[in-house]
């Protein structure tokens, strides 16, 4: 088991050590819009997480009929706070809303979601740079296990901007050969069957079925939906758990491993260590 909660919680533990050491306080914010339970859920688990380690946590709340005017204003207000050293849009955002142009009015200095085109650009030439959270979390948890990266075949499932593009970018960097695989992908066992270590990210509930994966494979689980009273991810745990040699638990996995690397995110943006 690739156990998520045990590494984050000793990465928030180190923060706090050295956030303890500074002689100023370091901020951290979340704009939220609307009431959609799942991204409620998902900032209580950031500001508890900033609480821990010792953080200022403010949190802006708009309604669902918020004016794109009025949320640039609000993230103006937060790019010229002196007290807020990083912040976060939690998304996803009202579909009236343009996401791509609210994720760049986002100073890069303070985008510890690592979501900004400039902080994407970085990520993929490979050059310091606040990285997005879930792909900088994945490669924490594997480097925590001493799991080798460097010529592994690697399959990638789901292109998003916010986890398959830019995880793609981090594991060719570190020399792995990269598959990645999407909605279009006419034959997705084919390329799922390959892979030294598979990582899915769809939200699509047991996609990965134990056929699909070969023995000893390394399967890192970033879904995350609800089916019924229980949280599933995209990998049918109970199966390939037999064949898998590491495997990540939803929940438990990736998630916590998202709110660590966001926090340690905001300490390397206020101390201006990226």
């Amino acid at each position: 088991m690739l156990d998520g909660r045990a590494t984050a919680d000793k990465i928030l533990t180190s923060v706090k050590q050295k956030t303890c050491a500074l002689k100023s306080p370091i901020g951290l914010g979340v704009i939220v819009v609307g009431e959609n339970p799942a991204s409620a859920s998902y900032v209580r688990q950031k500001r508890l997480a900033a609480e821990k380690v010792g953080f200022d946590y403010i949190e802006v709340k708009l309604p669902e009929s918020v004016s794109e005017k009025r949320l640039l204003a609000e993230i103006a207000k937060l790019n010229n706070s002196k007290k807020i050293h990083g912040f976060i849009i939690q998304l996803p955002l009202p579909r009236k809303i343009n996401v791509a142009k609210i994720l760049q009015s986002v100073n890069p200095e303070k985008d510890v979601d690592g979501f900004h085109p400039i902080n994407l650009g970085k990520c993929l030439a490979g050059l310091p740079a606040l990285l997005p959270a879930t792909p900088a979390g994945i490669l924490m948890l594997l480097d925590t296990y001493e799991i080798p990266l460097q010529g592994k075949e690697i399959t990638v499932v789901g292109h998003s901007n916010i986890v398959g593009k830019p995880l793609a970018a981090l594991l060719i960097n570190r020399n792995a050969t990269v598959t990645v695989c999407h909605q279009y992908t006419r034959d997705l066992a084919f390329h799922t069957k390959n892979a030294d270590i598979l990582i899915s990210a769809t939200g699509v509930p047991n996609l990965i079925k134990a056929p699909m994966v070969k023995k000893g494979v390394i399967a890192i689980d970033v879904g995350c939906a609800k089916v019924g009273d229980k949280l599933v991810g995209d990998i049918d745990f109970t199966a390939v758990s037999k064949k898998a040699a590491f495997i990540t638990p939803v929940p438990g996995g990736v998630g916590p491993m998202t709110v660590a690397t966001l926090i340690y995110n905001t300490y390397l943006a206020a101390t201006k260590k990226i």
